[in-house]
């Protein structure tokens, strides 16, 4: 984003493209009522606008009435970016809401770029990074569960506790710098209160760091491929899962011939995969060949494995050149057809995809394969950048702390304790390159 326009007027339509009964347009900065001015007339005039009431109207190009809106004034610093900022809710049809930006970008607003708001939002102190990259984790929530931490780190939990371990180790550095700049009137600390210091702030920041594996998870979702020879249920299984049907289920084998993908909210967000069945047979056209080789792909691609057979004619050869494909550490075995089988093979749980008796059993058994999260017990979650600045501040916090057990230099130990300080400074956005910044901003929406 050039400099230069940073602090220009910008706007952009905040809600999604689309037929509806409500459209928002956003505009923020200096130029906000200027622009409103132009555009809108109701019982009360824009420069008689008070905080905190909502204003009845009509957006009109020159002469024309677009449409009867309402528009929420927000006045600096006391709005979501910091600046002057109004919103206009109007009829939700695309052209309804398009013809308003248009107006607005006419009347001297510039088209907002990605996450420009919130980037704004944080140039100008309402919030610092974390909080930032909680808005878009809110966004591109794929769970329910996955709103509940993020909405606590929007709320600041993240941030309390970066500032919690900054703080600390802040002290422990100002005590070590006094004592070398004023030998004479400081004392050095004691180097078993820097160990106690520093082995204090590497637990806290492990206390972080131990949701990590499960923040990505619950941000980037699990893959699971359904697998197994042809007509032993796999389509009636993924269908099952899905509560709908979107694979097609025939008494012909090879009926599935290429993979299916859907999304499925298991509280964390699985990609669950329906494969062509696996066999070896010389019949087997070009086509299904190449739905075999793309399931094969899938056994190893994906994290978690259903392997299914058939209940009733129980395993076979087939079955088990199958199953030696297949990372033991990644496998569930279903035996289909429950509802008719008259035996109890050995497998992980049984299952019937026509009457779905085993369904719930077997969704809990993918949770656990991955891993147990509760989202409620996640008091935080982090993302792949937040994790590398803690584990650079862990690092460096380490080396201060063999340093002082081997009670070297005070003057060198203080190196690695402002290293600490610098990438737990980079987590909340007091130490930025216009980079990071730009590429963490660039992954919003662009309204937000």
């Amino acid at each position: 984003m050039n400099i230069l326009n940073e602090f220009d007027t910008i706007g952009a339509i905040s809600t999604p493209l689309g037929t509806g009964g409500v459209g928002v347009i956003r505009v923020s900065g200096g130029k906000a009522f200027e622009i409103l001015e132009k555009i809108f007339e109701g019982r009360t005039e824009v420069k008689n606008f008070k905080p905190s009431h909502f204003y009845h109207g009509v957006i009109k190009d020159g002469e024309n009435i677009l449409d009867e809106v309402i528009v929420l004034p927000f006045f600096e610093p006391n709005s979501y970016t910091g600046e002057n900022v109004f919103e206009v809710q109007c009829h939700g049809g695309i052209n309804v809401v398009n013809s308003i930006l248009d107006l607005i970008l006419k009347s001297g607003a510039r088209i907002a770029e990605r996450g420009e708001f919130t980037k704004r939002a944080f140039l100008n102190k309402k919030m610092d990074l974390a909080q930032a990259e909680a808005v878009a984790d809110l966004i591109h929530s794929k769970t329910k569960e996955f709103v509940i931490p993020s909405s606590r780190n929007l709320k600041g939990a993240l941030s309390i506790k970066i500032k919690e371990v900054r703080s600390r180790i802040f002290e422990v550095l100002s005590r070590i710098v006094a004592g070398i700049d004023f030998p004479e009137d400081v004392k050095e600390p004691e180097y078993e209160y820097l160990e106690s210091e520093f082995r204090s702030a590497i637990s806290l920041i492990d206390k972080i760091l131990s949701g990590a594996g499960a923040s990505n998870i619950m941000r980037q979702g699990i893959t699971v491929a359904i697998v197994g020879k042809p007509n032993v249920g796999k389509s009636s299984l993924f269908n099952a899962l899905l509560s709908h049907d979107r694979a097609i289920v025939t008494e012909i084998a090879g009926t599935t011939r290429d993979v299916i993908k859907e999304t499925l909210d298991l509280g964390i967000p699985v990609t669950l995969i329906d494969t062509a069945g696996i066999r070896e047979d010389e019949d087997v056209d070009k086509v299904e060949k190449i739905g075999i080789e793309y399931s094969k792909q899938s056994l190893d691609e994906a994290d978690c494995v259903v392997f299914v057979y058939d209940a009733v004619s129980e395993m076979n050869d087939e079955d088990k050149m199958i199953l030696e494909l297949i990372n033991p550490q990644k496998l569930i075995t279903c035996a289909n057809k429950a509802d008719i089988a008259t035996c109890k093979p050995e497998c992980d749980l049984m299952i019937s995809a026509k009457t779905g008796d085993g369904i719930d059993k077997l969704k809990e058994i993918i949770k656990s394969k991955i891993c147990l999260i509760n989202p409620e017990d996640m008091e935080f979650v982090t993302n792949l950048r937040q994790q590398n600045c803690l584990q650079r501040a862990k690092e460096a916090l380490v080396n201060a702390l063999n340093g002082a057990v081997y009670k070297e230099l005070q003057d060198l130990i203080s190196i690695d304790v402002k290293s600490a300080l610098i990438a737990l400074d980079e987590l909340s956005g007091e130490v930025i390159t216009d980079n990071i910044l730009n590429n963490i901003f660039d992954n919003f929406c662009i309204g937000k």
